[in-house]
């Protein structure tokens, strides 16, 4: 990740599991368009592009929550201002971290993992997640999803060609571990998806869900903002009719990134 010569706010897209920083690159050139310093971020092992990754798969394996978030951290110090924030997934997991920890101007968590205190676990979940958690030893492991994997957690929503060309496009291997530490985290008092929920002088956050996501049901993004009720910061909620996991990916993509640009403007940011 390397900083665009800019003078607007930073903005940096923070990818989750199975997918690349390059999968943000019509969002980075949206907002660059909009004045933004637009970057993404990188997790530790991830080679400069999707297909090098694919080839490249262990060097992504045995990271999880903790080592992840400090590694984006370390990419926020290239901005001389604390940067908004926007992630997908686990990337939507790990802004609320970094936000947490006053590293952030503001976040957007699109379809979030959910962080400790989130109790539900619906079946669509565990379906999207029996592909890592299926194996024990997949926590040291990288871990790929078959097509019919990805079209059941991204691309469910979508005409069959589309799902198979997203597949073919940005579909790589992640980290089991992450996977893990979310699916124990109700029963780990110190929970590496434990996120400071309570912190008063934080920036804005706004939650987005696809009404149609199996991976993370709108059901644990309304429960993590019951998880914020308790601080006097602003958190938000939106949720999108008809849309699944791949909702940042996908052909409407620019629904999401256009609402996301008129609220942080909505918010001075």
């Amino acid at each position: 990740m390397s900083p665009e010569k800019s003078s607007g706010t930073p903005v940096v897209f923070v990818h989750g599991l199975w997918l690349h920083a390059e999968s943000w690159n019509n969002w980075v050139q949206l907002f660059r368009d909009n004045g933004y310093q637009a970057v993404a971020a990188s997790w530790p092992g991830d080679s400069e592009t999707t297909e090098a990754t694919r080839r490249n798969a262990g060097a992504v394996a045995g990271f999880g929550v903790t080592e992840i978030a400090d590694h984006v951290a370390g990419q926020l110090k290239a901005f001389d201002k604390k940067p908004i924030l926007i992630g997908h997934s686990f990337g939507g997991l790990l802004v609320q971290n970094l936000l947490g920890r006053n590293l952030a101007a503001a976040a957007i968590a699109i379809d979030p993992a959910p962080i400790k205190g989130v109790p539900e676990l619906p079946f669509s979940v565990l379906k999207s997640s029996f592909p890592v958690l299926g194996n024990p030893l997949n926590f040291k492991r990288a871990v790929s999803l078959t097509e019919h994997q990805f079209r059941f957690g991204f691309t469910n929503a979508l005409p069959e060609q589309e799902a198979k060309e997203l597949y073919a496009r940005y579909a790589m291997p992640g980290p089991g571990r992450v996977i893990f530490q979310a699916a124990t985290a109700t029963f780990n008092p110190k929970s590496a998806t434990k996120v400071n929920v309570g912190n008063a002088s934080r920036g804005p956050l706004l939650l987005l869900s696809g009404e149609r996501d199996h991976t993370v049901p709108p059901v644990l993004v309304k429960s993590t903002l019951k998880a914020y009720r308790k601080s006097p910061a602003i958190t938000e909620f939106k949720g999108f009719p008809g849309r699944g996991h791949s909702l940042t990916i996908d052909s409407g993509w620019r629904e999401l990134a256009e609402y996301s640009l008129s609220w942080l403007k909505a918010k001075g940011l």
